[in-house]
């Protein structure tokens, strides 16, 4: 039977939607998702303390890298006694959660040429919504589920393609910015402009498939979008909540056209969008009730978005 290590959220939703929870025998800080996993050991923290403001974390994250160190630190002697057969990780961003080259630097022993017993590495690159497909499929392989991945990317596509069939109806088609970080200003990236577009919406920052930029504050203001949502990475909507005056002390803040017609959302990017697995598909429901309210309606208000 399979022993899998899983060091980042969304492989942990992976693998509890292939049904699967049963071989998880370890999880990183962050994962907490089904909460059936949070009995788990946990393996893996952050470097520095994640308390505080989004400015006052930027700042820290930047001092660790500076000192060319992982931003995580990964329990070595915890995984040599839990004998994984399997640790999930990611090569997509070394700041949002334990990467490769975290898990290779604390593993270096078991890696090593003619190691015995060492862990299948399993290391997901979600930049996209077709990657997250291909992560889906690639856990389901390793673990040796094939059918069952084929199966859930199967019934995830066909979820989403139902809500942007009925959306690419509608009418107007407001201008979206997706803020992803509050200080420094960081645009949705990667998957985001992909489900904006699926809801029916126009991303005016960042591309899809390319990690998510930084953008300025001149930016934002010229842009002047017709609907502003708020995500910081890592975040849930309390936490974004008490980031606001960061944006809401601007002085140029209240004559913005979101916030006079009242179209700014403060959405849980933590337990939804920035997790690239399952949950994508919630992701895409929440933006459709956002940017649609009279044609979409699946609950999500109150736990996944609020206005503001």
């Amino acid at each position: 039977m399979n022993r899998i290590v899983s060091l980042i959220a969304s492989s942990t939703e992976i693998v509890c939607a292939l049904g699967l929870e049963d071989q998880l025998v370890c999880r990183s800080h962050e994962c907490d998702y089904p909460p059936s996993v949070q009995g788990l050991p946990i393996c893996t923290a952050p470097k520095f303390p994640v308390e505080g403001s989004s400015g006052e974390i930027d700042r820290r994250v930047k001092e660790v890298l500076e000192q060319a160190l992982g931003v995580y630190r990964v329990d070595a002697d915890l995984l040599k006694r839990l004998r994984p057969t399997h640790i999930i990780t990611q090569t997509q961003c070394e700041v949002c959660a334990v990467s490769l080259n975290d898990v290779q630097r604390t593993l270096r022993d078991w890696i090593a040429p003619g190691a015995e017993a060492a862990p299948t590495l399993v290391p997901l690159a979600p930049n996209s919504l077709s990657d997250v497909w291909a992560d889906i499929q690639r856990v389901a392989d390793a673990m040796g589920v094939f059918e069952r991945g084929r199966s859930l990317v199967k019934a995830l596509q066909e979820r989403m393609a139902a809500i942007a069939r009925k959306a690419e109806r509608l009418s107007p088609k407001p201008r979206v910015a997706a803020v992803e970080w509050i200080d420094p200003l960081m645009a949705g990236g990667n998957w985001m402009p992909e489900l904006i577009d699926k809801a029916a919406g126009v991303p005016l920052f960042g591309e899809a498939g390319k990690h998510s930029p930084w953008m300025t504050w001149e930016a934002l203001v010229q842009a002047d979008p017709d609907l502003i949502l708020i995500l910081p990475c890592g975040f849930d909507i309390a936490r974004t909540r008490k980031e606001l005056p960061t944006l809401t002390e601007r002085p140029e803040w209240p004559s913005l056209k979101a916030v006079r017609g009242r179209q700014v959302y403060l959405l849980d990017g933590n337990q939804y969008f920035n997790r690239p697995g399952p949950r994508l598909a919630e992701s895409l429901e929440i933006l459709a009730e956002i940017l649609h309210p009279g044609s979409f309606r699946f609950g999500h208000e109150g736990t996944g978005w609020v206005r503001i």
